[in-house]
């Protein structure tokens, strides 16, 4: 094997969360009057909740305090926890739960590195509670991607080196931040347009090819 262990992304890579953050920040938007559309929640993708905030805030015209910024953070994600709840194991596509058992099978540490603090609530709606070596997300990082840090907790609660570990990412931010920790990266999705990566998927099921 080439690696000791797989760091996944979670929103967009192990299942797909884009439409319920649309929604909920469309809402958030819309109660503020901001325009918000498509391509900007496209600039989101793999940033944290509060640096999103602050890329819909360029076309607001009044300005918030770090209070009410925080607040509708935080409004922004009950809204998302609540259309989560809709989400459920069969979310989960069969290649993706078949990849990630032939991973385990072949003796790989499997991590998630989101920047998500709602990855294990994810997980744990997807069937995947406990499933995974050790989980690095928004609760335990200061830094969003494409700062490594989420990738390199990820490393260390793995045991491993950023060299004996490749990431799977569907976000240029993150396979920026991939690169900057010394780890190879696998771009699946809109990523592989970036042709930033190590490998470029074509769908999950190729990240078996990676590996050896």
């Amino acid at each position: 094997m080439k690696y000791k262990g797989i760091i996944f992304d979670l929103d967009g890579v192990i299942c797909h969360t884009d439409k319920y953050h649309y929604l909920a920040w469309k809402q958030l938007a819309d109660k503020l009057g901001i325009y918000f559309d498509e391509k900007i929640n496209n600039r989101l993708r793999g940033v944290s909740r509060m640096d999103s905030l602050e890329i819909i805030l360029e076309n607001y015209n009044g300005s918030l305090t770090a209070t009410e910024k925080e607040n509708y953070s935080e409004e922004k994600n009950n809204i998302y926890k609540r259309l989560l709840e809709d989400m459920s194991p069969s979310d989960l596509s069969k290649e993706v739960k078949d990849t990630l058992d032939q991973l385990k099978e072949d003796g790989l540490k499997l991590a998630i590195g989101s920047s998500s603090k709602n990855a294990r609530y994810i997980l744990e709606q997807l069937g995947l509670e406990g499933y995974f070596d050790a989980i690095s997300d928004g609760n335990n990082i200061e830094k969003s991607k494409p700062d490594p840090e989420v990738f390199l907790k990820a490393c260390e609660y793995l045991g491993l080196s950023p060299k004996e570990c490749l990431v799977v990412e569907d976000a240029k931010s993150g396979l920026e931040a991939a690169i900057e920790g010394g780890m190879d990266q696998a771009a699946i999705g809109d990523a592989v347009y970036t042709q930033l990566a190590t490998y470029d998927l074509a769908t999950f099921s190729d990240l078996l090819k990676c590996i050896r």
